[in-house]
């Protein structure tokens, strides 16, 4: 015999399935609906922070690019430094940071060539140091001492070059001083140190010593004052 369903009993559990169904179908739209909401959060504050970066970038490069000299040549180095880790890839960025490279390729050779003519000058400096050691520019004055001393011309000779090898060239020009008062200076005629030493050579006497000699950054003697012994 044939058993006769219950429609009662069918209708609930259809019901409650459709029920589950649904539910389920909200669940998911709703975690689909979050994530998209994430993922635009997450785009949008990763452009906000790209664009603070653009920005502080952008302020640096034209701090280095426009500085009247408030900064320090390391200090750009720095914020230039700093600039190139944020790795933006903006052509406005790159432009700038192209500027602010040749600015401080500038400023690092003017920079060494400072460094380099204060060397050029401590060298000077200590070389006419040296040559006022020992009573005043003793080894110059030994040297007219010899020419006007020589026994005879081919020795004189040898001697005047000698003595040229501490000059910067032959025209190099000697002042005997023959008065002062205060700070003014008389001098005799001015010659040259070529000139002077042909003149020592024929009255085969030296009468002036160094009084001052002006030195040039390869130690060369570029002018020479003398006075009377």
């Amino acid at each position: 015999m044939m058993r006769k369903s219950n429609p009662f009993r069918t209708g609930t559990t259809g019901k409650f399935r459709l029920f589950l169904i649904m539910m389920l179908m909200v669940s998911l739209g709703a975690g689909f609906s979050s994530c998209t909401s994430q993922k635009k959060a997450a785009k949008k504050k990763a452009a906000q922070e790209l664009a603070e970066k653009k920005a502080k970038a952008k302020s640096d490069l034209l701090a280095i690019i426009n500085d009247d000299g408030r900064m320090t040549l390391e200090e750009k180095e720095f914020k230039l430094a700093a600039v190139k880790r944020m790795g933006i890839d903006d052509s406005e960025i790159n432009d700038l940071i192209s500027q602010a490279e040749e600015i401080l390729g500038r400023e690092r050779a003017a920079l060494e060539r400072k460094k380099e003519e204060e060397r050029l000058q401590r060298e000077k400096e200590a070389k006419e140091r040296e040559l006022r050691e020992g009573g005043q520019y003793r080894q110059i004055n030994n040297s007219l001492d010899a020419v006007a001393g020589a026994g005879d011309v081919a020795s004189a000779n040898m001697k005047i070059r000698e003595a040229l090898a501490a000059f910067a060239n032959e025209d190099v020009p000697v002042l005997i001083l023959i008065s002062r008062e205060g700070e003014i200076k008389d001098y005799d005629r001015p010659t040259t140190i070529r000139k002077y030493l042909e003149f020592i050579k024929d009255q085969k006497k030296s009468p002036n010593k160094v009084l001052n000699a002006v030195i040039d950054s390869n130690g060369k003697i570029t002018e020479l004052e003398l006075i009377k012994k």
